[in-house]
């Protein structure tokens, strides 16, 4: 059964009552349009739909109606707008069926920053436990108010948020969609005790005019994840609400969290640089890419998890999934990243985002990490480019914190001072936004190719490209 809304009560309704009657839900974005609606819908092979009629400016009503035709299985739709005439034949003395913990709960597509989305999954005990996890990390109380900005089709808003609120007894605050004056607004409203979202959410919260005279004295720990978080970003939110940051490394095929920050007990370079232990019941290794064998402490490998919270796999497509969860049942994450002597993870970016230099090996999210402390740069995303004489070139696509954008001899001599110079990047990009996945997630790819087209502005020259 599938749901295509933005984020409304029904829906969590919904997503509980399909739980309890043993059915799966397949989760949508409402920003899709006919094409990747028609791929979730035929793929997962949906016999019920339930979607809001319009939603900012995307008719998805008229959508299933055109496409009707080629979904042979959808057998029903159903209308938000008439979930009350839906619930009242309802029969409430009927018995529920038994649902094992193994069962599939939700289908996710994953967001796809290259590629077709697959559908990832996942089961009860996964998605129960991590949530319930999760909580415990941060130190939810009973009582507390959690003010949540995630789309509910995202495994962090209806797992982690959804499904940890009620394990930990909270009140669940769901916003419509993100909107930084909203979530501002809620949580200063409704006392919320979280300042949390992906990191373009947290930015644009923080650039907010109304961020200054918000009374956010409630907020006990700042919450982030999905996307690597810049070191700079976490000290920033600390200092600004006096409170501890909390960064969790997170993946759909994963339930959601793998590691965690506990900020009541974790250190602030900790929390500022790393992205916490493993939780409880996990285990996680960091192995080399080519051979799979263990790395020493501090070295750079792809990190990989194992436990109750691997998905049982991605649906119709046991290459995929043979190629993500070994024989051993490790899920290979594609994120590169690094553990210390104490278990702390570091991230190092995805293995497919690796740039080789000569052949040196750069990873994005520590050049990435580097340019976001220099005062002019609000955001930036870090991409390899062909080049005949290195094989790749690090370009930097930046978006400026102001009308003034830095000189390139201001970003050289920003990033040599940081940078090895293999690191630096050769090619600089300025954009007003980013192309991002529903997620949050910067589409690199499509970065790559529009500068390739010769579509972005481009006013730094790059002759540097043969250094």
């Amino acid at each position: 059964m599938a749901v295509w809304a933005n984020n409304i009560p029904e829906w969590v309704l919904l997503e509980f009552g399909a739980a309890l009657a043993g059915l799966t839900l397949v989760t949508v974005n409402p920003a899709n349009r006919a094409a990747e609606l028609g791929h979730v819908l035929e793929h997962s092979g949906a016999d019920g739909l339930f979607l809001v009629d319009e939603y900012r400016g995307n008719p998805m009503a008229a959508t299933v109606a055109k496409l009707r035709d080629r979904l042979p299985r959808l057998r029903e739709t159903v209308s938000f707008a008439d979930w009350e005439r839906f619930c009242a034949p309802g029969d409430s003395g009927r018995p529920l069926p038994v649902v094992d913990p193994d069962d599939p709960a939700q289908i996710l597509y994953t967001s796809g920053t290259t590629g077709r989305p697959k559908g990832a999954i996942l089961h009860h005990r996964g998605l129960t436990n991590n949530a319930r996890f999760a909580q415990l990390a941060l130190g939810a109380r009973a009582g507390d108010v959690g003010v949540n900005p995630m789309p509910l089709f995202h495994v962090a808003g209806g797992g982690m948020f959804t499904l940890g609120t009620v394990q930990s007894l909270s009140t669940h605050v769901l916003m419509p969609h993100f909107d930084p004056t909203l979530q501002l607004e809620l949580t200063e409203t409704y006392r919320g005790v979280v300042f949390g979202g992906v990191p373009t959410m947290l930015l644009a919260m923080l650039a907010h005019p109304d961020f200054a005279r918000r009374d956010l004295s409630s907020v006990r720990y700042g919450l982030s994840g999905g996307a690597p978080v810049a070191p700079d970003l976490v000290r920033r939110i600390e200092t600004g609400l006096g409170i501890p940051f909390a960064i969790t490394f997170a993946q759909t095929e994963a339930s959601c969290s793998i590691t965690f920050i506990r900020p009541a007990e974790d250190g602030p370079d900790d929390r500022a640089e790393t992205l916490g232990r493993p939780l409880p019941q996990t285990e996680v290794k960091v192995a080399d890419p080519g051979t799979g064998e263990i790395v020493p402490p501090g070295t750079t490998g792809e990190i990989c998890a194992r436990g109750y919270l691997v998905m049982t796999g991605y649906l119709d497509d046991p290459q995929a999934t043979a190629a993500t969860i070994d024989a051993d049942g490790w899920l290979h994450t594609g994120d590169l990243g690094s553990m210390d002597e104490r278990g702390y993870c570091s991230i190092g970016g995805r293995v497919k985002e690796m740039i080789i230099r000569g052949g040196e090996n750069i990873y994005p999210a520590e050049v990435e990490a580097a340019l976001l402390t220099h005062a002019g740069i609000a955001d930036a995303a870090v991409v390899g480019v062909h080049d005949e004489r290195w094989g790749e070139q690090v370009v930097a696509f930046l978006r400026a914190a102001g009308e003034d954008r830095p000189t390139e001899a201001e970003l050289e001599a920003h990033c040599r001072g940081r940078l090895a110079d293999f690191k630096r990047p050769r090619r600089w990009a300025f954009v007003e936004a980013f192309p991002l996945t529903g997620t949050g997630k910067v589409r690199k790819h499509v970065l790559r190719e529009r500068l390739e087209a010769g579509e972005l502005d481009e006013p730094l020259a790059d002759a540097a490209l043969g250094r």
